[in-house]
């Protein structure tokens, strides 16, 4: 069998049989949302989507939350500060312009109060 002489139908059986790749707009559909991205490594970091698929993410204007509670102080966890903001006593890096994160990730959708109250906290230093 010649690879040149497929028909479309027997790439399809091929794709099937092999099984597909993930599909990456589920990826797509974060990039240019602000964002709070969790994972083993980098811990919580909030910031822009810029770019998305399974091997990774890249965080515009991203800042890592290294203490965090939520502005609402009866919530917990980061989906509260994703909805509600974060609290002053928070500890939150300065900003950078990219970064990437090159492992499993999850990405929770931040409203724009929580954005706001995001990119406003100031800036921990020792």
């Amino acid at each position: 069998m010649d690879i040149n002489d497929l028909t479309i139908g027997q790439c399809k059986e091929l794709v099937n049989l092999f099984g597909s790749q993930p599909s990456e707009s589920l990826h797509k559909t974060f990039v240019g949302k602000y964002v709070i991205c969790r994972s083993r490594n980098e811990g919580l970091n909030a910031g822009v989507v810029l770019a998305a698929d399974s091997t990774g993410v890249i965080l515009g204007e991203a800042r890592r939350l290294w203490y965090h509670k939520p502005l609402k102080e009866s919530a917990c966890w980061y989906e509260a500060i994703a909805n509600s903001g974060i609290s002053p006593e928070s500890k939150v890096s300065e900003p950078v312009s990219q970064k990437l994160i090159c492992e499993d990730y999850s990405l929770t959708v931040c409203t724009a109060k929580a954005e706001e109250s995001i990119r406003g906290i100031k800036s921990h230093e020792n």
